[in-house]
């Protein structure tokens, strides 16, 4: 079996190129990658940047940034008031990008999301008006508080990076990332989330309240003007177009991508409802990421098993109907090794 830390020549797979890194976007193809190196070194610029405003939240921060160059969006499932739509805006503003905030709510049409033709009287035809959806990070905050009919307005536009509207299709941002929040504290005031757009959730995080320390620092940096107003981009869109192509070309070797493909049959042989090979591609590619965050042209297991946990979890479905999927990975973890 190939070593999973030597790249090395491999068989392609679905989505794959034939050097084992999984395909970058079409849409990318006018920016040139960066060397590994150099996405670490954007990442940290990035996350520092962040730190400015969000005291505390390193690792969710990394977790946003990693959702990002994976090609993917991330649910947030928390308490009030710790922060997600600070740590959101920041990230947008970091990088230079636009940002839409859609507070979901039980009135909220899939229109009100994805945007709605307008007759225009001057000229005799309808034009359209884009919905918030048309930004490079969009915040559904408090995406459960809507209806699985306005919550699935949402499901092209993450699987495929494009709206479809009284039959006319229109491509979205790129970057284009979508951070949800859910409201777990009020279940009897919240739908379920449909398992199709939970499972196109990259990953799915909790912040968690700061400690003592940490919220004495936030009031004191609040006392005034909110830091966020003060946040500079220290990098562009197109830094970010070149970070997420090199992040697709980074190596996953044969015996790496077995490792994640056995992980998810243990989940699937385990659990009344298992990680979907949409599940697998994203650990596959988020596992990409967090090699390039550590300045690393290859994956390795360790990317793998600090990953499994975030991107797996929330995919699962236990037999008693929870949705709790933890302990499956934790196992899946403990027992399945590389070969």
């Amino acid at each position: 079996m190939t070593d999973p830390r030597e790249p090395g020549p491999l068989g392609a797979g679905v989505g794959e190129s034939d050097s084992g890194a999984v395909a970058p976007d079409d849409g990318a193809a006018g920016d040139p990658p960066m060397e590994p190196a150099a996405v670490a070194e954007l990442a940290e610029r990035i996350a520092d940047n962040v730190e400015d405003v969000i005291v505390g939240k390193r690792e969710a921060v990394e977790h946003v940034l990693i959702t990002m160059l994976a090609r993917g969006h991330l649910l947030v499932e928390d308490v009030p008031g710790v922060g997600k739509t600070t740590l959101a805006k920041s990230v947008a503003r970091s990088i230079d990008g636009s940002f839409k905030r859609v507070q979901f709510t039980p009135d909220l049409l899939p229109s009100d999301v994805t945007g709605v033709n307008v007759f225009n009287r001057r000229t005799d035809e309808f034009d359209f008006q884009p919905g918030p959806i048309f930004a490079n990070v969009v915040l559904g905050d408090e995406i459960n508080r809507a209806p699985p009919k306005t919550q699935s307005a949402l499901l092209e536009a993450m699987e495929e990076n494009q709206v479809t509207t009284d039959g006319t299709t229109r491509n979205l941002p790129d970057p284009f990332c979508v951070i949800a929040t859910q409201n777990d504290v009020e279940p009897g005031q919240t739908y379920e989330l449909p398992v199709a757009e939970v499972d196109r959730f990259t990953k799915k995080i909790r912040l968690g309240y700061p400690d003592t320390e940490e919220e004495a620092a936030i009031l004191g940096r609040l006392t005034g003007d909110h830091p966020l107003d003060a946040v500079e981009p220290v990098a562009t869109i197109a830094d970010v177009r070149r970070a997420r192509r090199t992040v697709g070309e980074i190596e996953a070797s044969e015996a790496v991508r077995e490792y994640v493909a056995r992980l998810a049959v243990f989940t699937r042989r385990n659990a009344k409802l298992g990680a979907s090979p949409r599940g697998s591609l994203a650990l596959i590619r988020a596992s990409q990421a967090r090699a390039a965050l550590d300045g690393r042209g290859y994956v390795i297991p360790d990317d793998v098993q600090t990953e499994a946990p975030t991107v797996l979890s929330h995919r699962i479905r236990t037999e008693s109907g929870g949705t709790d999927g933890a302990d499956v990975v934790d196992d899946a973890l403990d027992r399945i090794r590389v070969e």
